[in-house]
């Protein structure tokens, strides 16, 4: 489980291709080894990325996937 709070971007309530910061989303997040093998899997089964693949302070990379029933699933992989 993910608990987690976002500041920016400004969210838009009931967008069908809401973004990870949209109050009320529903989120999965697991930590992963070798996150870019896991995106390439996802993106060949049809699964697109929400935004792109970023790093977070320099210990984490990180990318959100939407699933097939809309909900974001969040990937991370230590990196130091």
């Amino acid at each position: 489980m993910e608990l987690s709070s976002f500041v920016r971007p400004a969210s838009t309530p009931g967008s069908p291709a809401a973004m990870a910061n949209e109050l009320g989303l529903r989120s999965l997040a697991f930590e992963v080894s070798d996150l870019q093998a896991h995106v390439d899997r996802l993106a060949a089964e049809g699964y697109g990325l929400v935004g792109g693949v970023g790093r977070y302070e320099d210990v984490w990379q990180m990318a959100y996937v939407r699933g097939p029933e809309g909900i974001i699933v969040a990937l991370a992989e230590r990196i130091s």
